[in-house]
């Protein structure tokens, strides 16, 4: 299994959510795992704001930004292409969609064509259902979120 590792999901894993634990084995399990520089911006910046608004100690601040350095140090980082901007401009079929989750489904879309069984794997509903529109296999399964 092929996933792509869109923030919604990293954060719940990082950040100890109800279905933190569930991503946290889908990404174990994975074969490998494809994500963008967006996902690690994303990630940085709620530990950013959760610091400042005394929600996370220095310490723990600290340690999750090196959890997700360690971590992310094995997945293949997608750039934000010329191609994924592109594309992220342009609709998508469940509108309205937001312009990050926008750069996360271009971006799946650019690794598709060479890894047609990639998965997203994301907590986000908007996400979720371009994903399915587009014809994207979802992570986790709906039955997991009913959990």
């Amino acid at each position: 299994m092929i996933v792509y590792a869109e923030s919604s999901a990293v954060l719940a894993w990082l950040l100890g959510e109800p279905l933190g634990g569930v991503v946290r084995g889908l990404l174990a399990s994975a074969e490998f795992v494809v994500s963008s520089d967006l996902t690690l911006i994303e990630c940085d910046r709620a530990f950013h704001r959760a610091r400042s608004l005394g929600e996370l100690s220095e310490e723990s601040f600290q340690e999750l930004r090196g959890e997700l350095r360690r971590v992310a140090a094995g997945w293949v980082l997608l750039r934000l292409s010329d191609e994924i901007v592109e594309r992220s401009r342009q609709t998508f079929p469940e509108e309205p969609i937001r312009s990050l989750d926008a750069l996360h489904l271009a971006s799946v879309l650019q690794a598709a064509p060479l890894l047609p069984e990639i998965a997203i794997l994301s907590l986000d509903e908007r996400v979720r259902r371009s994903g399915r529109a587009l014809g994207l296999r979802l992570l986790p399964s709906p039955a997991s979120l009913a959990e």
